[in-house]
C-alpha cells in the first residue's frame, strides 16, 4: 500500500501503462496467431510485413524488448518460409 500521494499516483500511472501495453501487444499477438493459421504463402507474406512493422513500432514505444521482437520475427519468418 503506497504511503504518499506521489506513490499512489505512480501506482495509478503504472496500472494505466500496463493496460495500454497489454492491449497493444495483444493486437500484435492476435495477428501472429492469425499468421500461424494461414496456409496461403502470398497472404502470409503480406501479413508478415504488417506484423514486422507492428513489432518494430512496439519496440520503439518500449512495449517490447528488441531481442524479443527479433525472436518473434525470426520464428514467424521461418513459418512463412516453410509455406512456400
Amino acid at each position: 500500500m503506497p504511503q504518499s500521494a506521489s506513490a499512489t499516483k505512480r501506482v495509478r500511472q503504472n496500472e494505466k501503462r500496463r493496460a495500454r501495453n497489454h492491449r497493444q501487444f495483444g493486437h500484435a499477438r492476435s495477428k501472429m496467431k492469425e499468421l500461424r493459421a494461414l496456409e496461403d504463402p502470398d497472404e502470409a507474406v503480406a501479413l508478415m510485413n504488417d506484423i514486422k512493422s507492428e513489432l518494430d513500432r512496439l519496440v520503439s514505444k518500449g512495449v517490447l524488448h528488441k531481442n524479443k521482437a527479433a525472436r518473434y520475427k525470426s520464428d514467424l519468418q521461418r513459418h512463412v518460409n516453410s509455406l512456400s
